[in-house]
Formats: C-alpha cells, sequence, structure tokens
C-alpha cells in the first residue's frame, strides 16, 4: 500500500507497526480487531486500510459505526481529511437521529462512498424495501468503541445488522476498535463469529510507549472517619487551584447531577469564569453540547465538567488536564478518561483523581497499580435477548420480507445467538405472526405476515410505528425544558418534573431555575431569584464498584496490614486505616470481616465482601432472609461498595453467622428471589423489554406518551401475560435479566463462594468503626432531613473519638491492635451528600 505511508509522510507522521500491520491485513481481504490505547492512531490504521480498497464503482462502500451521535461530526471530520489526496472524489456523510431530513433526502439520492452512523440508524437503513440495492457496492465495516457496545443490547442489534450484511456480502471486511477491554478474545469472536472460529480474524495490538499518569488530589484533612461525600466541598479549593494553573481540563463526573454541582459550585467559588468554564452531559440541548465541544477543540474553554457523554472517542488535542471527581469505579472507566488528555502519539495522558471520601484515597491507589498493570475489565455480551430478536424479526419483515429457515440460520451466525434453539425462534416468530397465544385476538399485534412466499410487514401504520422506535435504549420517560419566552435548554426525566410544584428551583444547564408550568410535555421555566435549587436525580446514576477494582483494594489494604504505607494517598488516609485498625480490623483478601454493634436503633451487623454495590444488595437481603429463618428478627438493609450493614430490631445469635450454611450456594437461585420484592423487579424490567419488543408504542414525534402511560400499558401486558400466557418467554427474560443485571448472579455465586472459603473474623465495636459509619450514613439519609442527620452525625463520631481515646483491652480481653497516630478530630460538618450525587 503505496499511498497511505506517503500520505503519513506528508503530515510529518511516521506509521506505527501495529497501522502497517492493519493496512497489510485489509489489503488481503482479512477482518479483525484492533487494540490500542487512546488517541495512539487507530482511526488512520483502518480508514486507510479501507480506501486502499475502494472501487470505481458508485455507492455506499464503507459504514463506519460509532456507538454516539455526539462522535458521528468528530469522526466525518477526520474520515475526510484524507480524501483530498488519497480519493478526491469521495464523500463521507453521518447518519444519525440528528441528521435533518433533506440531508438524509439528499444521500438517498446521491449516496455518499463513506457512510458514519450508529447502530439504530443502520437498522432503519435494513428496513428498507430496497435495503439490498442501497449496499451493493459495500466492501467494508469499522465499528468504532466496540468495547462500549460489546456488553450490552446495542451491541447485539449491531451483531444481527453484521449478519444480514455478510449474508449479502460474504467477503465482507469488518474491523473492530476497542481501547479498553480485558476480554479481547471474546470480543474478537463476537465482532467475527465465523472467522474468529476458523482462525481467520486477526487481533491487532497496538503496542506504543505512552506514558500514563495516575495521581490524586490529597485533601487537607481527611479526618479519621468519612462517608460518602464526606470529602466533597473540601476538595473545591484544590480543584480550582488545579485548573488555574493548567491548560484547557476536562472535570469528569459519574453521573449528571454530580457534574450539575461541581459546575455551580466553581461558579460560585470563580465567578470571574463564568463564559471560560461549561457544563456537557447527554440531557443538555445538542446546540449547547457542540458549542462546548467547539470551544474545546479551539482551546477556549478553561474547563468543562462532564459525564460519560466525552469519554469515548472525540479528539480534544487542546485538553491538558483530567480531573476524576469521586471514584471512576473501573479500571476501564479511568483509563478512558485519562486517554481524553494527550490525545495524540507520543503524548503522555494523565488523569487525578479527586477523592470525595477517605476509602476512595485508597481506591485510588488500587486503580493506579490495576490500571498500570494492565488489569482492565471484561464485558461480556447478552445471550440470545428475544426482546431484540422480536425486533428485528420485524425489521427484516420490512427490509424485504424472510423466509424462516434462512432468517433462523442468519440470525444463529451473530454470536450472542450462537445457540438459539429453533423452538425459540419459532416462538418468536409466532409472537409477531400471531401476537403468541395471548394476543390473537388483537389484529395490531400481527406485525408479520406470510405474503408471497415471504414474511413481510405490510400494514404501513405498523411500519412507521417499528421504524419509529427501532433500536435497544430505554430510559425514563424526558421532558424539554423550555424557557417562557422561548429557546430549549435539554430534557430532564419526566418523573424529576411530576414532584415539582410552580415556584421551587432546580438546577439544570448550569443555571437555577425556577419551574412555571408544564405544558405539552415540557416543562416551562425562567430564571430564579434563588442561589440554590434542586439538583434532578437520573436513573442509573449508581455504578457499582467493579470486581478488578474491588479485588485491587483489598490488596491495597492487606499491604496496609502488613505496614505499606509508601503511597502518598495512603499516608494521607493514614489516620483513618488506624482508627479502623484499632476499633476493628482490616480486611485483606484472605478474611472476611464481619463487626458485630449494638446501639439504640438495634443490632448491627456489618459484612465486607467488597463485591460492588448491585451485589451487596442480593447479598444483604439473601442472609437477611436466611438469618431470619433460623431466628426470627426483622432487618433494615444498606449497602455501599465495599460492604453491608443488617441492622436487626432483635439480637442476632453468633451460631448462624458461623456456620457454613448462611453462604451456601445450594438453593441461592430459590432464596435470592424469595428474600426481594422479585416480582416488582421483574415487572420494571419487563417495561424494557416490551419497549424493545415492539409491545408499547411511546408515541409519535411531538405527542410521545407520558412515563405513567407507559407504565400501566406494559404492566397490563405483564399481568395479561402471566394470567393466560405464563409459558411467555418475554416473562423469562425479564427474570433472567433481573438476575443478570440488576442483581449480578454470577458475581453475587462468586462472592457468596468466597465468602463461605474465607476465615470470617467476627469484631465487637465498642463504637462505630470507619468502615461502617459510611454505611449507616447511607441508611440515615434515608429517614432524616439534613440537619437531623448532622445532629446523629456529631453523636455518632463524639462516641467513635471517645472509643479511640479508651485504653486498649487487655490480651485475652480482646485482640490487640495497632497503636494509632494521633490526629485532629474531624468536624461534624453539613453532609454534602453521598458520592455519587454530591460534590
Amino acid at each position: 500500500m503505496a499511498d497511505a505511508p506517503a500520505w503519513f509522510a506528508a503530515q510529518g507522521w511516521a506509521p506505527f507497526d501495529f497501522q502497517r500491520e492493519v493496512w497489510a491485513a485489509m489489503a488481503q481481504g482479512r477482518s479483525g480487531l484492533l487494540h490500542a490505547t487512546t488517541g495512539s492512531g487507530k482511526t488512520y490504521a483502518v480508514w486507510l486500510g479501507a480506501l486502499a480498497r475502494r472501487q470505481p464503482a458508485a455507492g455506499l462502500q464503507v459504514l463506519w459505526i460509532t456507538p454516539m451521535r455526539a462522535l458521528a461530526a468528530d469522526t466525518t471530520r477526520a474520515l475526510q481529511r484524507p480524501l483530498p489526496a488519497l480519493a478526491p472524489h469521495w464523500r463521507v456523510a453521518q447518519r444519525t437521529g440528528d441528521t435533518p431530513a433533506a440531508e438524509r433526502a439528499r444521500q438517498d439520492r446521491r449516496p455518499p462512498q463513506a457512510l458514519v452512523t450508529t447502530p439504530e440508524s443502520l437498522t432503519l437503513l435494513l428496513t428498507r424495501e430496497r435495503a439490498r440495492e442501497d449496499f451493493a457496492a459495500l466492501h467494508t465495516v469499522v465499528v468504532d468503541e466496540w468495547h462500549e457496545m460489546l456488553g450490552n443490547k446495542r451491541g447485539v442489534q449491531l451483531q444481527l445488522a453484521l449478519a444480514r450484511l455478510r449474508r449479502w456480502h460474504p467477503q465482507l471486511v469488518v474491523w473492530g476498535l476497542s481501547a479498553t477491554l480485558g476480554n479481547l478474545d471474546e470480543a474478537l469472536r463476537a465482532l467475527l463469529p465465523a472467522r474468529a472460529a476458523a482462525g481467520r480474524g486477526v487481533l491487532v495490538r497496538g503496542r506504543i510507549d505512552k506514558q500514563l499518569v495516575v495521581d490524586t488530589l490529597l485533601p487537607h484533612e481527611p479526618g479519621r472517619f468519612s462517608w460518602g461525600g464526606h470529602l466533597g466541598a473540601q476538595m473545591l479549593t484544590p480543584v480550582v487551584q488545579e485548573i488555574e494553573r493548567s491548560g484547557p481540563t476536562l472535570v469528569f463526573t459519574n453521573v449528571r447531577s454530580q457534574a450539575e454541582s461541581w459546575y455551580q459550585l466553581l461558579l460560585n467559588a470563580r465567578p470571574d469564569w463564568a463564559g471560560s468554564i461549561a457544563l456537557h452531559h447527554g440531557s443538555l440541548d445538542k446546540v449547547a453540547r457542540e458549542w462546548v465541544e467547539a470551544g474545546l477543540k479551539a482551546g477556549s474553554l478553561r474547563a468543562v465538567v462532564a459525564t460519560s457523554s466525552l469519554d469515548l472517542g472525540v479528539d480534544f488535542l487542546p485538553v491538558e488536564r483530567v480531573l476524576q471527581v469521586g471514584s471512576a469505579k473501573g479500571v476501564a472507566r479511568l483509563l478512558q478518561r485519562a486517554g481524553r488528555s494527550g490525545h495524540q502519539p507520543g503524548r503522555a495522558s494523565r488523569v487525578t483523581l479527586v477523592p470525595t471520601n477517605t476509602l476512595e484515597l485508597v481506591e485510588a491507589v488500587a486503580a493506579r497499580r490495576a490500571a498500570l498493570a494492565g488489569r482492565v475489565e471484561a464485558r461480556t455480551p447478552p445471550e440470545a435477548p428475544l426482546d431484540v430478536l422480536v425486533q428485528h424479526l420485524v425489521s427484516m419483515g420490512l427490509g424485504g420480507g424472510f423466509e424462516a429457515d434462512a432468517l433462523f440460520r442468519e440470525v444463529r451466525s451473530a454470536f450472542s445467538y450462537r445457540r438459539l434453539a429453533r423452538s425459540a425462534f419459532d416462538w418468536a416468530l409466532d409472537f409477531v405472526v400471531h401476537g403468541g397465544s395471548s394476543l390473537q385476538a388483537y389484529p395490531e399485534y400481527h406485525r408479520v405476515v406470510w405474503h408471497d412466499g415471504r414474511y413481510r410487514v405490510p400494514d404501513r401504520g405498523i411500519a412507521l410505528r417499528h421504524r419509529l422506535q427501532v433500536g435497544t435504549i430505554v430510559s425514563d420517560a424526558s421532558m424539554q425544558v423550555k424557557w417562557l419566552g422561548g429557546g430549549t435548554l435539554g430534557s430532564v426525566e419526566e418523573s424529576f418534573i411530576a414532584r415539582l410544584k410552580p415556584g421551587d428551583c432546580f438546577v439544570f444547564a448550569g443555571r437555577v431555575l425556577e419551574y412555571v408550568r408544564t405544558q405539552d410535555m415540557a416543562a416551562y421555566v425562567r430564571k430564579a431569584s434563588a442561589k440554590r435549587g434542586i439538583v434532578p436525580a437520573w436513573s442509573g446514576g449508581r455504578m457499582p464498584l467493579s470486581s478488578e477494582l474491588a479485588d485491587a483494594t483489598l490488596a491495597v489494604l492487606d499491604g496496609c496490614r502488613q505496614g505499606d504505607w509508601l503511597d502518598p494517598e495512603l499516608q494521607s488516609a493514614q489516620p483513618m486505616l488506624q482508627a479502623q485498625a484499632r476499633l476493628s480490623k482490616l480486611p485483606t483478601p484472605k478474611t472476611l470481616l464481619v463487626e458485630r454493634y449494638r446501639s439504640r436503633e438495634g443490632h448491627h451487623l456489618f459484612f465486607y465482601p467488597f463485591a460492588g454495590r448491585l451485589v451487596h444488595l442480593g447479598l444483604a437481603a439473601l442472609l437477611a432472609w436466611r438469618l431470619a429463618r433460623a431466628q426470627p428478627n426483622t432487618f433494615s438493609l444498606s449497602v455501599n461498595d465495599y460492604g453491608f450493614e443488617l441492622l436487626g430490631a432483635g439480637p442476632i445469635d453468633d451460631a448462624p453467622l458461623r456456620s457454613q450454611a448462611l453462604f451456601d450456594e445450594a438453593e441461592l437461585l430459590h432464596d435470592v428471589l424469595a428474600s426481594l420484592n422479585s416480582g416488582e423487579l421483574a415487572q420494571r424490567r419487563f417495561r424494557e423489554i416490551a419497549r424493545v419488543a415492539g409491545l408499547v408504542f411511546s408515541g409519535y414525534p411531538g405527542a410521545p406518551k407520558s412515563t405513567r402511560q407507559l407504565q400501566a400499558s406494559s404492566g397490563l401486558f405483564y399481568e395479561v401475560f402471566r394470567k393466560y400466557d405464563p409459558g411467555n418467554r418475554l416473562l423469562g427474560q425479564a427474570e433472567q435479566e433481573v438476575l443478570s443485571d440488576e442483581l449480578q448472579i454470577t458475581r453475587l455465586r462468586g462472592a457468596l463462594r468466597r465468602m463461605r472459603r474465607l476465615h470470617s473474623e467476627i469484631v465487637e465495636l465498642a463504637a462505630p468503626s470507619p468502615f461502617s459509619l459510611p454505611l449507616m450514613v447511607e441508611r440515615f439519609r434515608e429517614q432524616l432531613s439534613t440537619e437531623k442527620l448532622a445532629d446523629r452525625l456529631a453523636r455518632v463520631l463524639q462516641d467513635a473519638e471517645r472509643a479511640l481515646a479508651a485504653p486498649l483491652p487487655q490480651p485475652g480481653r480482646r485482640r490487640s491492635a495497632p497503636s494509632v497516630t494521633a490526629a485532629r478530630p474531624p468536624r461534624p460538618a453539613r453532609p454534602e451528600g453521598d458520592a455519587e450525587s454530591a460534590p
């Protein structure tokens, strides 16, 4: 390939070995997965390889799939750059949900040679009657950021689309791009099932010397006791100072509510920064997001507070610093965000962690060690989701129709459906043809019919409704936020607006707004005179700690127990960790720490499996149910990423705690479902499945249905199926997804097996320990106002400090403990909110 190196040389670049390897493989017509660090040159490795395969024929030749609409414009610009020199007659266009109708019509009349699009827009293209003709010249597909789609239903939707394209073009070349992934071989098989199985898929690892720096802003006074959000306000000044002495900075938070809060904090601290700092998250209006992205590219913004909306491959070369507020929750996310700085070969990537509680100092050390060691999380593809299959059958019925046997073979060629039974496929086909056994009397659910030797969708109304909600992204219904005088700020979940009364103030889009009224599914607001307001909470806000980061954190604590305090973060956290060691013990990878405490509230049990919030939710309910079965009791539960609390109304005997039966796996599924409101969980999950499967229609443009209407519709289907069609496979899928996604049953089973194997260290507490206090605060927040919470915390901290000052127990009465370094007791400050929703 002569022209690619020449173009590189003209830019003053020299190709890396991995880029040459990809070019050679693509020239031979081979497909593969390219895994390389962010900013290393993956885009031009596959794009120049695709250009070398260009054909003189007109029509669409290259598809570039991106997971985010926000990436499409940036990707399009990058792909256009070499065209004048390498393919002057080629056009690159983009087609997403944001593309105007006039532009889409232009593309239909005169197709571009390369199209940047999303999985949803690709599926829509496949629903056309002439889809096969539209893709007649296609020879290459590139899947950007494959790791972002691999583990969810969007990835499954894309697998099915690729299966259709491969059926039309058996020699189609497909390449995936990935930056942060732990299961590369499985990712390759999911992208190229047949070729990988035959050993014909190429896995290219782009190893280049790129420096990664992971450091931490240390709090001035971390204290011996801490809880979620405890350090938030204290870290404001160090964050402001870092932004002052750095170039353009990205300040990442994990959720939108936290981004809104930090943006307000920065503006209040530095009013003179108005106009030079900005806010970016997925609920803001597209115009506002594009203005922020343009400012970052131009280097005209001092700082941007953002969520995952800026995680992925948008190229912001001027960005020098990345700050991560709170735990990143996973090594992959940390690496992804670090790559936003130094987004160019040869430049170092640096991410600075901003702890919101003292335990996150320990987690920072764990994250750095795991990142530098390359211990990155795996992402597992979903197994044969039937709601996606049902949607796909209707899409293929629109896209020229299908024959059942041929489509079954095609679907089975997709990785997630490789073990799909013919009975399951036939059930899905019957469901879209007849509505299953319970909807046969309703014509609107006879979506696909047998006509002229093929299954087709003849009804125009059904076709329109289907196309309007193609895709697997399901969220709470959103409501636009508009100024009374005109103009749109963005969208907020309807459930939040429903709780507001006229005159209430809330924070959104970096402003304090006064709610006026709701009209035509829009919330009308004006600028508030108040300086404070409620911060909206979006669904899906709390991400669990990954297994890799949890294991790394336990290893760091084990090192502390052995006297390893070398890292500056550990020196900062040392007073808290030594207080934990004195009042209790430090958890280790070989022990299960269980703390017992008696208070006026009742009898407390604290377990520390370090398995993540979602697993702890299931474990807490499971163990409470088993303990109550052995000895009648009533429990309140509290969970965080490190452990969980069981608060019993009555005393809890030692015998069940020391029994192996407490951690038994034999009746795990039965006991977990019995211990939780599994019916409510399954019904909630079924709402999403009903939407993806096309049972529930979310409304026409400009006339969306409300959340209450959608919930009522999906709830009606759920009850009808349970009563009259109990074998409905979508019900079974809902129950399975509750176990796999909401309770992470595989990880829960592993945690239970580990707890059974570990030596339990049961410690009687004289006062709440530094590890138990955050769990108590999680529970207090659900029961108390902010003022009462501050009073309660003051009393708890007073008791804990008194216990720390007491003489150590004599040997034989209680174990000895390390001496504790004197530290100034923390002031019982007004809590700042939890680690996810507060600064």
